[in-house]
């Protein structure tokens, strides 16, 4: 991960932008640098991943323009050897620096060409506009607000952009561009053109090879790559695939409760199959307490779904930074979204399960994306995540919404079709990892960890106490103990920026079976063997 940074303005207060920057140090704990334009600042820090020469530093300047990007930009060589035919130079092996040649060539319209995980703020000195954009999942975070002269801000995390501002704060939208003061959508990632006609075989083949390829162009780095692996179908389809690629035992960790962690055994078992490199980190309550602020800090956030399972995720990559040498992870985000939780088991009809899928896919980068930056990124490691392939998620988001309903008494059952049986004379995964039953991560390191939380929180509140805390919010109101512990934790570091995250990410209450306070899986009727 970097850290990017955009003052709109001409004038803008540097030491006042260096601080700002500087608040995410973590996220670009290699080097920074700021650079003044005709109209304002840039700014970037670097943790370096692709290009780790000094040249590949940021910003890139060509011409009179300047980009910070903060991203991957896959099969990069081609467009690049695409771009010296066309007389382009370039000074480093940075996937970022074919960025300005790209925009000279294709305008604003370069960003619908991408096969990206990025964040970028452009300046063209021609113009003397600044451009940003955003990848179409929101994989990498980006953020805006206004100063005080009503100049526009944006920057990589919103704390940096408290230092500057004390408006509202905003989540760039996802798949949009930025330009002459107006978002403009080059990308809905979600929307369905034309539904899929493909029958059962034809999908499941498509989705294994669009999955595998999504995993083979994220290996590719000029730093050292692990893997999460929690045991459950999509981290572990994640490593099998890598794997399978490697001609050395790729590195897997995993993390649990304890007392009572589910997923240990299963990541034990997928990590022996697939004669992985393997480490395990066990926890306590009290290091989840502990942790508890500090999470909340980083993440930006008051959603319960969020936060539990923020918990285990951060303090693994934790482990893993001060204990490794590792600098990318792969993890299984965005996989639920696209085929099912439990909780789409209740759907009514394709039609509401395609909608959801939709509604879902489209506030990722409130939720389960932003949770995977924030937990891996405080602790100076890239995200890297394949199931958000944008290949990937285009098809599979056209696939008949019928076919991706349970009719087959086993959730995602294409996935894990289009995986099953041998391949090339061996399995990707046993089946009692490939067919076991989904559990929520913060479920399975532990079902402790999530009561733990439930406790602690009931212990800061009286009835009374509890019922005057709820009162005092409007917007996403708390309705249990552990919401409104979440939420006044979050107003300590955040106050008043509550819009930054659009509301609680909970089962849909319209449906039935899932009217329920707790987000948990393990409060549906349908929960059976997850958590075993």
């Amino acid at each position: 991960m970097c850290s990017i940074m955009a003052w709109c303005r001409q004038g803008a207060d540097q030491k006042l932008f260096q601080k700002a920057l500087d608040e995410t140090i973590s996220r670009g704990p290699d080097a920074d640098r700021i650079l003044e334009v005709a109209e304002g600042l840039l700014g970037f820090r670097r943790l370096s991943i692709m290009g780790l020469t000094e040249e590949g530093m940021q910003p890139f300047v060509y011409r009179n323009c300047a980009v910070v990007c903060n991203g991957e930009i896959y099969g990069f060589s081609a467009l690049r050897d695409c771009l010296k035919e066309k007389g382009y130079t370039f000074q480093s092996d940075s996937d970022c620096e074919i960025l300005l040649p790209l925009y000279f060539e294709y305008g604003v319209d370069m960003f619908a060409k991408l096969d990206a995980e990025f964040a970028c703020v452009l300046f063209d000195g021609e113009t003397g506009e600044f451009i940003a954009a955003r990848d179409p999942i929101g994989i990498r975070p980006l953020y805006y607000t206004y100063d005080k002269e009503g100049a526009i801000v944006f920057g990589s995390e919103p704390k940096m952009l408290q230092v500057v501002s004390d408006e509202k704060i905003y989540p760039f939208p996802p798949g949009h561009y930025y330009k002459d003061g107006k978002f403009t959508c080059y990308c809905d990632i979600a929307a369905v053109e034309e539904v899929s006609g493909d029958d059962l075989e034809t999908v499941c083949a498509n989705i294994r090879g669009k999955l595998i390829a999504g995993v083979e162009k994220r290996l590719i780095a000029d730093a050292k790559v692990g893997f999460l692996l929690s045991g459950g179908l999509d981290s572990s389809l994640v490593c099998s695939i890598a794997a399978r690629k490697s001609t050395a035992p790729i590195r897997t960790f995993a993390i649990g409760m304890d007392i009572d962690a589910i997923d240990l055994k299963y990541a034990k078992q997928t990590a022996e199959f697939l004669g992985c490199d393997h480490t395990e980190v066990i926890i306590t309550r009290d290091d989840v307490i502990k942790a508890l602020p500090e999470v909340i800090h980083l993440l930006g956030t008051y959603d319960i779904t969020t936060i539990r399972a923020s918990m285990g995720m951060y303090l693994l990559c934790k482990a893993i930074h001060e204990q490794t040498d590792i600098r990318v992870l792969l993890t299984g985000e965005v996989s639920d979204e696209i085929f099912g939780y439990k909780y789409t088991d209740f759907a009514p009809s394709a039609q509401a399960f395609q909608e959801e899928a939709q509604k879902r896919v489209r506030e990722l980068h409130m939720y389960d994306v932003l949770r995977a930056d924030r937990c891996i990124s405080v602790n100076s490691l890239e995200a890297r995540v394949p199931f958000g392939d944008l290949d990937f998620v285009k098809y599979c988001m056209a696939i008949d919404p019928e076919m991706k309903r349970n009719h087959y008494n086993k959730g995602k059952y294409l996935l894990r079709h289009a995986f099953e049986g041998e391949w090339d004379g061996k399995a990707y995964l046993p089946d009692e990892i490939l067919f076991r039953e989904k559990a929520a991560f913060s479920d399975a390191v532990g079902h402790s960890m999530v009561n733990d939380l439930k406790e602690y929180a009931e212990e800061q509140y009286t009835d009374a106490e509890f019922e005057a805390g709820c009162a005092k919010y409007e917007h996403a109101r708390p309705f249990t103990k552990e919401s409104l512990l979440y939420r006044e934790i979050f107003e300590q570091f955040y106050p008043g920026q509550s819009q930054m995250v659009k509301d609680f990410w909970m089962p849909n209450k319209e449906w039935e079976g899932c009217d329920v306070n707790d987000p948990s899986a393990r409060v549906l009727a349908n929960y059976g063997d997850s958590g075993k």
